[in-house]
C-alpha cells in the first residue's frame, strides 16, 4: 500500500490510498497518517479510488482512525469507495459512522463551513 499525499486546501488534507488495507497495510497507514496529525492536520479526506479489498484490521483502522480524530477536534472522511471495499463498510453498515462521499470533491465541500450569510 502506498500513500500520496494530493494536495492540501484549506487545512484539508487529501490522500491516495493506492492497494489494499488489512493487517499488513493498515500498520502503515496508521503511521503515515500519525506524521500528518502531529504536523497539525485535523481535517483529512482518504481517497480510496485505488484501493482494492479491506480486511477486519482495515475496517478496525478506519474506526480507530475516526474516533482519533473526533478526540482531536478533527474529522476524515472517504471518499471513491469503489466496488468490494464499498459493499464490505455498507454491509459492515459503517457508512452510519463513517462520512463516506462518491467522490473527493463533495468530501471537500463536506468541509467547507456553512455559509452564513444567508445570501
Amino acid at each position: 500500500m502506498e500513500l500520496h499525499i494530493e494536495e492540501v486546501e484549506h487545512n484539508v488534507l487529501i490522500v491516495a490510498v493506492d492497494g489494499g488495507l488489512d493487517g499488513t497495510t493498515a500498520p502503515q497507514l496508521t503511521q503515515g497518517l500519525e506524521k500528518m496529525l502531529s504536523a497539525g492536520m485535523n481535517q483529512i479526506i482518504l481517497d480510496f479510488s485505488k484501493v482494492s479489498f479491506i480486511s477486519s484490521l482495515g475496517i478496525g483502522t478506519l474506526i480507530t482512525l475516526h474516533r482519533r480524530m473526533k478526540k482531536r477536534g478533527g474529522d476524515v472522511k472517504l471518499a471513491s469507495l469503489q466496488g468490494v471495499v464499498w459493499e464490505v463498510l455498507r454491509t459492515a453498515r459503517l457508512d452510519s459512522l463513517l462520512e463516506i462521499y462518491p467522490d473527493v470533491n463533495r468530501a471537500r465541500l463536506a468541509f467547507r463551513p456553512p455559509d452564513l450569510s444567508g445570501g
